[in-house]
């Protein structure tokens, strides 16, 4: 009878918590097991060593792994697509990147809405992208790449990752901010990119800084500029491009998402751990290295980021008549 009696009291005493205690104690007990990462590039690219970094480091804190998984294809869409269908536990995450902004306009029919259907977590980390020409291109700045291309209006070539890629968009913005008029080569990412502008087949790539920053480094590759506000750390002697086009700003932003829905405590415990990761001095220096500055901040903000990205992009993409592959 007492031990039936005490069962009773303690069911009763396990019922009368209130369920935002349930769900605190939930979120510090996540992960009780592998999550994994979803990334809409192939492994080699800018994304793809972010995310596994991250992935790495978030593993060492969290006492579990976390697993990138590579989904390629439709400019990022595929894995964007197969978050926002995963159960909304935390256990499913996306690296976002600045292609999911463009894509709310570059293309006309989504199975999702990337500001509705994606829950911001954190944002990690800005890479500018930088302005690199063949060593061939007879232009040592941007006012002589300009004068150059302004005499050879559609005779130089402007590689990008593909049609409505942030490195094609961001030329696009700087045809539109000059007045020039390059000839838009597309390829399936910014490995084959980079191959052809190393190999001299096109002439001028607004490239990822961590894709490109050891070609230029090696003297392979003539940067111009970088498209921050600011010169990069990575590279100090290669200047804004706003310098030249006032007010010209074009980056990569990366930053963790979930599936809506996700219990705000788990969403909280992930931005908690990621910026105690972005906050280390070595992550830092890491990322410094690959022409990447940390960031982290609140998902509220991170939510900000993403709606002022996607309204400018939009306009970039309108005005062009960029369209996908």
């Amino acid at each position: 009878m007492k031990l039936e009696r005490r069962k009773a009291l303690s069911l009763a005493a396990f019922a009368c918590v209130s369920p935002a205690v349930l769900r605190i104690a939930w979120a510090q007990a996540y992960p009780t097991r592998p999550v994994r990462v979803m990334v809409g590039f192939a492994a080699g690219g800018s994304a793809d060593i972010l995310a596994r970094l991250m992935g790495q480091w978030l593993s060492e804190r969290l006492g579990h792994q976390f697993i990138v998984e590579n989904r390629a294809g439709a400019g990022t869409n595929i894995a964007t697509e197969a978050v926002t269908r995963a159960p909304a536990d935390g256990y499913t995450l996306l690296l976002t990147t600045a292609a999911n902004f463009i894509n709310a306009t570059l293309y006309e029919k989504l199975s999702f809405n990337f500001m509705r259907d994606i829950a911001p977590v954190v944002l990690l980390a800005r890479e500018p992208n930088v302005m690199v020409v063949h060593p061939s291109v007879p232009a040592n700045t941007v006012p002589e790449f300009i004068a150059i291309a302004r005499a050879n209006p559609e005779k130089i070539t402007m590689a990008s990752g593909g049609n409505g890629a942030p490195s094609h968009v961001t030329g696009e913005l700087f045809k539109i901010g000059t007045g020039v008029n390059l000839v838009h080569v597309p390829y399936r990412g910014a490995g084959p990119a980079l191959s052809d502008l190393l190999a001299g087949q096109v002439q001028i790539y607004f490239a990822p800084m961590s894709a490109a920053v050891e070609y230029i480094r090696a003297g392979k590759l003539r940067a111009l500029a970088v498209t921050a506000t600011t010169r990069s750390e990575a590279l100090t002697n290669v200047p804004a491009l706003n310098e030249f086009v006032p007010g010209f700003e074009a980056s990569q932003w990366y930053g963790i998402g979930a599936p809506r829905n996700t219990p705000a405590e788990i969403v909280g415990r992930l931005n908690v751990e990621a910026n105690a990761v972005l906050s280390h001095p070595t992550v830092k220096a890491r990322l410094a290295d690959l022409g990447e500055t940390a960031l982290g901040g609140s998902s509220a903000a991170f939510e900000r980021l993403i709606a002022e990205e996607t309204e400018k992009w939009g306009r970039v993409v309108r005005f062009s008549g960029a369209r996908p592959d």
